[in-house]
């Protein structure tokens, strides 16, 4: 059987003033964490995807961006699929459902610079009929965290 590195968790202290530690421990309740420490993780992940997206030389991010659309909209399902192929950016999957009579949600996940990532996004959500679009911005991470 394949043995994992082990995991190798660390324990620190963190000093913080009340009112910010009462904040933490509304966040905690609020959002249904288990402990203060799971929360300071998925705080510590968020900082570090954001600020990997922010780095210039940033060479690989993950994106998926979901998009409602009209599909009654003449050519735009053409438009999106050329704003896709005309990039350098690689569409790792693409979904698609009818939400009613008119209205279509899609996610497309992609895979590629930050910064072209973010562009795809932009002119996706600037098309004639797309009325939401929302890119969540992911990283991977070189170890379990």
């Amino acid at each position: 059987m394949y043995k994992k590195e082990e995991d190798l968790s660390i324990r620190f202290s963190v000093s913080l003033h009340q009112n910010l530690l009462d904040e933490l421990d509304i966040r905690i309740t609020k959002n249904g964490y288990a402990s203060r420490s799971e929360l300071v993780r998925d705080m510590i992940r968020e900082k570090l995807v954001e600020d990997a997206w922010s780095d210039p030389k940033s060479e690989s991010g993950i994106g998926v961006l979901v998009i409602i659309y009209d599909h009654h909209q003449r050519e735009l399902n053409q438009k999106m699929l050329e704003v896709q192929h005309h990039n350098n950016t690689f569409i790792l999957c693409n979904t698609h459902i009818h939400m009613d009579d008119c209205n279509c949600l899609e996610t497309i996940i992609i895979k590629g610079k930050p910064y072209e990532i973010e562009k795809v996004s932009l002119e996706i959500a600037g098309l004639k009929g797309v009325k939401f679009s929302k890119l969540t911005r992911a990283s991977s991470f070189e170890k379990n965290e």
